[in-house]
């Protein structure tokens, strides 16, 4: 775990809040699809990432999810500092993206470490900031864009955080991330192609145009 947190972290974080990552911190590995935080689920650790990708989704009433945003290697959850900080329960769902290699630090920790380091403290308000550009950008994306551009902006940013410009989804899939149905997903889908901006395949769609 050392080396990883060196990797990932060690520009962030100095030497003795690595050290003290390393000692109380759980290093899991976790599958494509593998659900690591629930809705209404208590809060106990904080997920640090070393490879990988997660996404974070929220569910409405019916039961229908949207993804809010991914995050990668390096990054951390806004909504889990959130909720461990108030200690209160997961109003999200993370599930992993891709195979995914972490380090998850109990909860205990997070507010201790605030106020010990300051590099904490700045590392856990920069993920504020760039967490709630993220959810803007997912807004102005519902308000402003047509279905079809926040179909080619989806797959744009998986390919993105999975460093792969083949998804590996189907169109159910990729309808229930985006909260529409899987009929409207392949009509879409079949004008991208037409577009030149994308190629499909079995069980998975080729991005043409990054």
């Amino acid at each position: 775990m050392k080396a990883d947190l060196e990797k990932h972290y060690g520009y962030v974080f100095e030497d003795s809040l690595l050290s003290e990552i390393e000692k109380v911190g759980r290093l899991m590995e976790v599958k494509q699809g593998d659900i690591l935080i629930d809705l209404n689920q208590e809060i106990r650790f904080m997920p640090l990432l070393f490879e990988g990708a997660i996404k974070i989704l929220r569910e409405d009433k019916d039961g229908d999810e949207l993804l809010l945003y991914f995050i990668e290697k390096g990054d951390s959850c806004a909504m889990t500092f959130s909720c461990c900080m108030g200690s209160g329960t997961s109003e999200i769902r993370a599930v992993a993206e891709v195979d995914t290699r972490l380090v998850m630090i109990p909860v205990a920790y997070m507010e201790l470490w605030m106020e010990k380091y300051q590099s904490w403290r700045r590392f856990v308000l920069d993920s504020y900031h760039g967490r709630m550009t993220e959810l803007l950008e997912t807004v102005d994306t519902l308000a402003f864009m047509k279905m079809d551009e926040r179909l080619l902006k989806y797959l744009q940013d998986r390919a993105m955080v999975t460093h792969d410009d083949v998804i590996h989804a189907t169109h159910q899939e990729v309808a229930l991330d985006l909260h529409t149905s899987r009929v409207v997903v392949s009509r879409l889908l079949k004008r991208l192609e037409r577009e030149g901006k994308i190629a499909m395949e079995r069980h998975a769609i080729k991005l043409l145009q990054l």
